[in-house]
């Protein structure tokens, strides 16, 4: 399944080789179709990266990690592959002013909030609607614990993000869930892969492309080395980081005509910034203070932290997202070490000379400046439905778009929204028959 040369032709070529990408294939490939995946990065997965870094017993998660909601997919596939799953059933602790509280309520707060959401007769950015509606000194807490779900739990700018769409997050009370795939996510990105390659797909890494020209049933797709990849359908599955990124930018991807369109849709939608800090340490030492710790809330700068349980690895994650996250997209690792570390200490009430004794491993991923990625997720703005739909729309059954970017649905900004995009993708594309030979003429 090797070739050679420069120049490769397919039925379908796939931009990006991610969550949806890798599912799109093996459902084309499966049905038949020549699948070809051109993939930027020197590995699969995206924004999902499985890795076992240096220092650590056991593998870790530098990208997605949390199954949110029921996400049927998701739970499908995974049993598809003889992949279980794990809940934590810890403590959820509170620390605020120094204060520490366990066995909080973090969503106390959400009755008031979600009583006047569901009277909001027109949308607004969320920020807006707190203003108008909590004002007062006296709802201080409110405005803080919502502004502050916003940003790190959705990886939203308050200012942009919608306040019908956080609605309807806190109605389906998602976020309360802990689920983990067990061994991470990597495996069934991988067990794709392999099936893909299996029915006849091709996957071709460390290819970032820069340009897809284009015209009714054909497509030719230029990487930066140079190499040219010919399909007589497309289906682009980048993130919304590299549609939002501008010509002078790296890693801009452009489009010969151009779809405006598209462009100005993906505009339109939010694409927060994360940054993932983990840490393992000789022992559990927090144990005494924090029995049973699964998640620890603050508001430190670096805020939330979280542990493997029910495993016993004495590791613990902190997560940095939002703006917060996109103000250090810029920063070295080891300046935002440090600022992990000097927000932990006080939580756990030992001074930063004995966390830093009994650390063992750090690594730092810093999503906001991962090349081809730009960014961790995406979130609603006000309008996002139509943008959505205007960024999935295909273009004379020649281009299809796909990816969590845009999905519309109760799973938006997870694993989830990506294979579901996929395999709508995939099932869109196999609409349409592909004729008996193969594309060979440069577009013009």
């Amino acid at each position: 399944m090797i070739n050679n040369s420069n120049n490769y032709s397919a039925d379908v070529l796939i931009i990006g080789a991610g969550a949806a990408g890798l599912l799109a294939a093996r459902e084309l490939a499966r049905a038949g179709r020549r699948v070809c995946i051109v993939e930027a990065q020197d590995r699969i997965g995206g924004r999902v990266h499985t890795l076992g870094a240096p220092g650590f017993t056991r593998a870790i998660e530098a990208g997605a990690e949390f199954m949110h909601g029921e996400v049927p997919l998701t739970r499908a596939l995974m049993a598809e592959a003889g992949i279980t799953w794990e809940e934590a059933d810890g403590e959820l602790y509170l620390v605020q002013g120094g204060q520490l509280q366990a066995q909080a309520n973090y969503f106390a707060l959400l009755p008031p909030l979600l009583e006047k959401l569901q009277t909001l007769a027109h949308d607004m950015p969320l920020a807006d609607f707190l203003t108008r509606e909590f004002s007062g000194p006296e709802h201080a807490a409110l405005r803080t614990f919502a502004t502050q779900f916003a940003e790190g739990y959705d990886a939203a700018d308050p200012h942009r993000v919608s306040a019908w769409a956080m609605r309807d997050e806190w109605s389906a009370g998602g976020a309360q869930g802990s689920l983990r795939p067990l061994g991470g996510y990597g495996p069934l990105l991988h067990g794709l892969a392999v099936q893909a390659q299996a029915a006849g797909g091709l996957l071709h890494l460390a290819a970032p492309v820069r340009e897809i020209r284009w015209q009714p049933g054909q497509v030719e797709a230029v990487t930066e080395a140079g190499a040219t990849y010919r399909a007589q359908q497309m289906l682009c599955t980048v993130p919304l980081g590299v549609w939002q990124r501008g010509p002078q930018q790296a890693g801009y991807l452009g489009f010969v005509p151009e779809v405006a369109a598209h462009r100005a849709a993906a505009a339109q939608l939010g694409f927060g910034s994360v940054i993932k800090i983990v840490l393992e340490f000789r022992t559990d030492f927090w144990d005494d203070r924090l029995p049973e710790l699964e998640f620890l809330l603050s508001d430190a700068p670096v805020p939330t932290w979280w542990s493997q349980l029910p495993a016993a690895t004495p590791q613990l994650t902190g997560w940095l997202a939002g703006p917060a996250a996109q103000r250090l997209a810029g920063a070295p690792d080891e300046e935002v070490l440090q600022l992990a570390l000097a927000s932990l200490a006080p939580l756990l009430a030992v001074s930063p000379e004995a966390l830093q004794a009994q650390l063992c491993a750090s690594y730092v991923r810093n999503w906001g400046r991962e090349a081809y990625a730009y960014g961790a997720y995406s979130y609603a703005t006000v309008g996002a439905g139509a943008a959505q739909a205007a960024l999935a729309a295909p273009i004379a059954d020649t281009l299809f778009f796909a990816g969590e970017g845009t999905y519309s649905g109760p799973f938006a900004g997870t694993v989830e929204a990506a294979l579901v995009s996929g395999q709508d993708a995939a099932r869109a594309l196999l609409a349409w028959p592909v004729s008996a030979a193969a594309p060979g003429s440069s577009v013009a």
